[in-house]
């Protein structure tokens, strides 16, 4: 009877524990999408595509979160944009962002996500991994984005080649993407080890 007793209350713990945890990650993969589009709203319009610090935030989300967690984060940032509210850059919204011109470079940050996530739950959060898995992962949302781009622009009539898209959409942004780089490794970094995340 006892035993019986014991074992039910090791499976209710359990399942609290379960419910807690499910909890906090419902929390942390919220949080994160809010701190994602408040990132947005930071911006300096300097050409076709605005200088924001959504990468800073979707690098921070994949490299605390993990793969699952951050890219659910990063998930549930574009859903909420392309349902019209207003969290990309500018305060704008709607699925017309996303299929417009600089969409590429939103639904890219899915595969930043994904690779900073990948890499540092496979090889922790050791300063070198936090930065090989964001330059790869911003190399890929680069990529991307500016295919995507050029596509884009081509359809509209607006004649559009690699190195004029290069000019307009990574070039202006190697500096200051590196700045983001730096600033996530150092916040991964240290927030990693005061709260487990």
């Amino acid at each position: 009877m006892d035993n019986a007793k014991e074992m039910k209350k090791e499976n209710n713990n359990g399942n609290n524990r379960m419910q807690h945890k499910m909890l906090l990650d419902m929390i942390y993969i919220a949080l994160f999408a809010a701190i994602i589009a408040v990132c947005a709203q930071i911006q300096l319009p300097i050409g076709p595509v605005p200088f924001t610090l959504q990468t800073l935030g979707v690098f921070a989300a994949s490299g605390l979160l993990g793969a699952k967690r951050g890219t659910l984060s990063v998930l549930i940032y574009i859903l909420l944009g392309a349902v019209g509210v207003p969290v990309f850059a500018g305060f704008s919204g709607g699925f017309s962002v996303l299929i417009g011109s600089t969409g590429g470079y939103i639904i890219g940050f899915l595969l930043t996500a994904l690779t900073v996530g990948i890499m540092t739950d496979l090889l922790g959060k050791k300063l070198w991994v936090l930065i090989v898995s964001m330059v790869v992962g911003l190399a890929l949302c680069y990529v991307f984005g500016t295919a995507w781009f050029i596509i884009v622009m081509n359809n509209q009539g607006k004649a559009m080649d690699i190195a004029t898209a290069l000019s307009y959409c990574v070039i202006p942004f190697l500096i200051p993407d590196a700045a983001k780089i730096a600033v996530a490794t150092v916040l991964v970094n240290r927030l990693d080890k005061i709260i487990k995340l």
